[in-house]
């Protein structure tokens, strides 16, 4: 396997990156996100968290009704996460106060652009910190992969993504995929 410069080696021998924690706010406790082999059991956990959140909140919008076990696993073969590893990518987990709380992608689109994909939180841990605290770590890794811009895709109805998203720099950019799920299409360059 292919080392990236910020890689370390993991348990089970393979290289992957790993990322400082983000600082804890004197507000709220400490968040600690750390890079994870996409492939992992702990990983694909929440890649299953993320894509039923997102698609019973799909569906709530126009079926009136969750997803079907049939439609998350047709999902997850649609929309898979393989290429959230080195050596041009990183798959990331958070923990709040030692217990797993959310995970965030990043693939490299070309030399320059990274992609931000999965980001998600466990909604019991919902506006503590997590999705700036995997935006903070997103961002080093990008830095780390050579990218000085990310770029994401997403719903207009993840109003609260959007929110995080512009909170953090994020702007509005032209389109750069197609496909059902993208309607809003955000920007960030790196300092």
């Amino acid at each position: 396997m292919t080392s990236t410069p910020f890689a370390q080696a993991g348990s089970s021998g393979d290289a992957y990156p790993t990322y400082p924690p983000y600082p804890p706010s004197p507000a709220s406790p400490a968040w600690t996100v750390a890079a994870r082999p996409v492939d992992d059991p702990v990983s694909a956990v929440l890649l299953r968290e993320y894509l039923v959140d997102v698609a019973d909140r799909y569906y709530q919008l126009h079926e009136g009704r969750d997803s079907t076990r049939e439609e998350i696993e047709q999902a997850h073969a649609e929309m898979p996460s393989d290429d959230l590893a080195p050596p041009g990518g990183v798959f990331l987990l958070a923990h709040h106060d030692g217990e797993l709380a959310g995970c965030a992608g990043l693939r490299l689109l070309d030399a320059h652009t990274a992609e931000l994909k999965r980001v998600f939180v466990r909604p019991a841990k919902r506006g503590l910190g997590g999705g700036a605290a995997l935006l903070t770590a997103v961002e080093a890794a990008a830095g780390a992969l050579g990218a000085g811009r990310i770029v994401l895709d997403t719903r207009r109805d993840l109003v609260e993504a959007r929110a995080l998203y512009a909170r953090h720099g994020y702007r509005e950019v032209p389109a750069f995929t197609e496909g059902p799920y993208a309607e809003v299409w955000m920007g960030k360059e790196l300092g």
